[in-house]
């Protein structure tokens, strides 16, 4: 199977163990990764926004980069559930970037669907003996329906301990541009949700997307009793006991 890491901009940016980790966990299992250099961000900032012709380049790069693997995993369901929902809409009106899309956007996968649906692998032989609690994202929770796929994952983990989070369900108040124009009520869900990770004691915050985990982090760093660190769940399957 030939797969490629979509990196995503947040991660080749901010986060780039999180790429390797993905990286690591695949190679561990026997698979080659490719990292194709073309790709770029997949233009959901710009869509989001309302600026759909910024937008289309980089779905018509995006389908040029990547067309032709089996595979495509991001460690994002906020970019993947852009790759998959939107980008049929974005296409209508273009044949051949309607076709581009078609044969792309099924075969891009977050990471847990990758290793769950398509590889059928829930232990990946990671070893993280720490207390996590799980923050479902929007994306991957409400577009994606990841459902328990990532919970799956750390359950199998070694030495892992997992702590519910109350109202895990409820949006961290990031969402891309509307942490920016409505800080006000961000701000209050943010509360709420450090609040909750808070009450579990966990040591690590664990979600699937980096941008939550940002807002929740700056979040949890403002509370002087807060202990929890972020976490992407990648890393967690990485890892083999050597992580602190």
């Amino acid at each position: 199977m030939r797969i490629a890491l979509f990196i995503t901009c947040v991660n080749d940016l901010m986060y780039p163990d999180t790429g390797r980790a993905v990286v690591s966990v695949l190679e561990r299992l026997g698979h080659t990764v490719d990292f194709p250099e073309a790709q770029t961000c997949c233009g959901q900032m710009h869509a989001n926004s309302g600026y759909r012709a910024e937008a289309m380049p980089m779905v018509r790069g995006f389908v040029d980069t990547f067309r032709g693997y089996d595979a495509v995993v991001a460690p994002s369901g906020s970019c993947v559930a852009m790759v998959r929902d939107s980008y049929p809409r974005l296409a209508l009106g273009d044949p051949d970037l309607e076709s581009g899309v078609a044969e792309v956007a099924p075969r891009t996968y977050e990471f847990a669907e990758l290793l769950v649906d398509v590889l059928g692998v829930t232990d990946v032989g990671a070893v993280f003996p720490h207390t996590v609690t799980y923050h479902p994202t929007c994306h991957g929770l409400r577009m994606l329906r990841l459902g328990d796929k990532p919970l799956t994952l750390l359950r199998a983990v070694g030495g892992l301990e997992l702590r519910p989070l109350a109202s895990a369900e409820e949006c961290c108040g990031f969402g891309g541009t509307f942490a920016l124009k409505n800080a006000g009520v961000s701000a209050a869900m943010l509360a709420d949700k450090c609040g909750a990770v808070d009450a579990t004691g966990a040591e690590y915050v664990v979600a699937a997307d980096n941008s939550c985990l940002t807002h929740i982090g700056g979040g949890l760093s403002r509370r002087a009793a807060s202990t929890a660190k972020p976490i992407h769940y990648a890393e967690i399957l990485a890892s083999t006991g050597s992580a602190s």
